[in-house]
């Protein structure tokens, strides 16, 4: 639903390759990985796009729903111990896990500044990504205190982390479909979600795009 926003808003100048990446980390780490695999000559970078549940925070600084959200790092959350009353990741070097990631700041900064001046509504912060989405307002606000997260998905980091590896900027989007809380699927807003998402996707690629290649 989202890549169809995208085609339909993206200019038909602009020179991208669609890629949907499936639901969850794993699927999303082997699809992109066997893409780029193929080889790389001519991409500049990946843009990944979809949608998100927003974590409620205190102070007033969360992202409500239908908000675009741009991420400045991206977290594998439930990557470790999994207890009653939270998660614990690994903590033995010797185990050499990685959880977390940095996104291009550099995109990052071109993407906020575009969206500020096409006065579109944004929050820059911390993704969590998540293989079971959490289905109960105590287990979202674990997560949201435990690692400071804005918003939840299932597959930034496997996207950051394969970017990493191929030595490949990435820029990550999401617009608010609902809020982590008790499951309540009659509240959520995945079609407008999608719709604004790969839109605002389209809008940005286009702009880097123009930007990065005058």
């Amino acid at each position: 639903m989202e890549m169809r926003a995208f085609r339909k808003t993206v200019s038909g100048s602009l020179s991208w390759e669609p890629l949907i990446s499936g639901i969850g980390p794993v699927e999303t780490a082997f699809s992109l990985t066997s893409r780029l695999e193929r080889g790389r000559s001519g991409l500049q970078g990946v843009l990944t796009f979809g949608i998100a549940g927003a974590y409620h925070r205190t102070g007033g600084d969360g992202a409500d729903m239908l908000d675009i959200c741009l991420a400045s790092e991206e977290i594998l959350a439930d990557m470790g111990i999994c207890y009653s009353c939270g998660i614990e990741h690994f903590s033995a070097p010797e185990l050499g896990v990685r959880n977390r990631f940095s996104l291009d700041q550099k995109l990052l900064q071109d993407a906020a500044n575009l969206l500020a001046l096409k006065g579109i509504t944004f929050h820059q912060g911390r993704f969590l990504t998540v293989s079971c989405v959490s289905g109960t307002r105590k287990r979202g606000d674990m997560l949201a205190d435990r690692f400071d997260g804005l918003c939840e998905n299932m597959e930034g980091a496997a996207v950051a982390r394969v970017c990493q590896a191929f030595r490949l900027p990435c820029l990550e989007i999401r617009c608010i479909s609902n809020f982590v809380e008790d499951r309540d699927t009659g509240r959520w807003q995945l079609k407008e979600a999608c719709t604004k998402v790969g839109a605002t996707a389209a809008l940005v690629a286009g702009h880097l795009m123009e930007t990065q290649n005058p």
